[in-house]
């Protein structure tokens, strides 16, 4: 049985660089897996309970530095928002985008500032909620627009402000149609043939088009992001010499499993920087080049720990019932998404051989499971034989894991670890059951009797 320690002990005896930190988890996938950058599994969920999330900070290092070619990195972080996690990324020199007035407030709380230039933090959305309008006003926050309707309303409380636009190229791609952010059946973006129409309705309300998005998915290819080059290269030339920033937006794919490849980084920053090259040739001026990844920064990082608790054979299949569902990784449920798996076997067991099963959750929900395909097909998964008391692995949780979590079940949110050089932080407690009701309130009295209540 092949047991892989994970972590960047493990990178330096096995020989590999770059592309053995985006190959890793194909490495323990269906294996055995008993360490994370050095830490026992078993000991930190029997130190802090399971379901936990664990992050590796030394591969979100590795990620940030993947990208350095690129003048701006804006971290996306709706995919993992955690204050000690932006905090780290903060040190690596990335800068934020926020969604709402949440992650403007977790923006400000690491110490972003909302003044720089280029601005550390911009406000990206499709819409201007009242809480979110007030807060851009208040911290002169630059925006990027996805809706012709938010150039008055931004206007109305920060004249003669800069502004981006987010353009929806008329096309899109992605690993699901969930995570397409392009093409009609869309909603995000401003379409392409009213840039014309929103550049005026701009310069009528005294607000200048500095920048220019573009993002039509996640976990899209390099064909199609060579499409958006030319898209952008085109709208770009539209807007004129008031133009100083292109942002290539995200989307780039993360290797979950066998067979995935990554992005050729150094082909797709050459396709940016010719478009930015024209341009500035064009225009006279420098042009500034953003990167605006989410997922590829944090996933690889992430591990979700649960115990199994329940091994039941239901017809041909046979079933590893875990503590964790949905509530803490959502991605299956959504869109069938595939994460790596590995058991580690409680300590003094041995893991018996492969055979093929199907992972669920505790949830009161015949969806509640993570080895399902697109459209809710249940399927099944190679992993090591187990027992009540291992616990499960998976694996590229960092993106889109925590921050989707809920109290579904009434179910508390799990505590998250950062593993970092060797020392461990607890950056989220588990939730206590009593804080999961402390904003709520009975308008009944507990003492009243039940006949009452009918």
């Amino acid at each position: 049985m092949l047991v892989w320690p994970v972590g960047r002990l493990a990178c330096g005896l096995l020989g590999i660089g770059n592309e053995g930190y985006r190959m890793i988890a194909t490495q323990y996938d269906g294996k055995v897996l008993t360490e994370v950058a050095g830490f026992s599994l078993n000991q930190l969920v029997a130190g802090y309970g399971s379901p936990i999330y664990l992050y590796d900070a030394a591969l979100i290092r590795q990620r940030c530095q993947d990208l350095k070619a690129f003048e701006t990195v804006r971290f996306a972080q709706k995919a993992c928002s955690n204050l000690s996690i932006l905090g780290l990324l903060k040190q690596q020199g990335v800068v934020v985008d926020a969604v709402s007035a949440g992650e403007i407030l977790r923006a400000l709380a690491v110490g972003y500032s909302p003044t720089s230039d280029p601005p550390e933090i911009v406000y990206t959305s499709d819409i201007f909620d009242r809480e979110a309008l007030e807060m851009v006003a208040e911290h002169r926050l630059h925006c990027n627009l996805g809706s012709p309707d938010m150039i008055e309303q931004l206007a109305a409380v920060q004249p003669g402000a800069e502004i981006t636009l987010r353009i929806n190229p008329g096309f899109g791609h992605g690993h699901s149609q969930k995570t397409n952010t392009g093409g009609p059946q869309s909603k995000h973006g401003i379409w392409h043939e009213q840039l014309p129409e929103c550049l005026e309705r701009a310069a009528a309300c005294g607000l200048t088009v500095v920048g220019l998005h573009m993002h039509i998915g996640s976990g899209t290819d390099l064909e199609h992001l060579a499409q958006v080059c030319q898209a952008m290269d085109q709208c770009a030339r539209m807007v004129g010499p008031s133009l100083k920033t292109i942002s290539a937006g995200g989307g780039l794919p993360t290797v979950y499993r066998a067979g995935q490849s990554g992005m050729d980084l150094a082909a797709y920053y050459q396709l940016w920087d010719e478009v930015r090259g024209g341009l500035e040739a064009t225009f006279g001026h420098s042009v500034h080049l953003e990167l605006e990844p989410g997922r590829y920064l944090v996933a690889e990082s992430g591990y979700l720990l649960t115990e199994i608790r329940a091994v039941k054979r239901m017809g041909d299949n046979l079933f590893y019932l875990v503590d964790a569902g949905f509530n803490n990784l959502a991605r299956p449920i959504l869109y069938g998404a595939y994460h790596p798996m590995a058991i580690c076997p409680a300590p003094g067991r041995a893991a018996g051989p492969n055979q093929d099963v199907v992972v669920g959750g505790p949830l009161c929900e015949s969806g509640d499971i993570f080895t399902q395909e697109d459209g809710g097909v249940v399927s099944r998964r190679s992993l090591p034989g187990a027992e009540v008391g291992d616990l499960l692995v998976i694996g590229c949780t960092g993106a889109y894991g925590s921050v989707m979590a809920s109290n579904y079940n009434s179910k508390p949110l799990a505590a998250e670890i950062l593993l970092d050089e060797g020392q461990l932080r607890i950056i989220r407690r588990r939730q206590p059951l009593e804080e999961m009701i402390a904003s709520e309130r009975s308008v009944w009295e507990a003492t009243e009797p039940a006949a009452a209540l009918r």
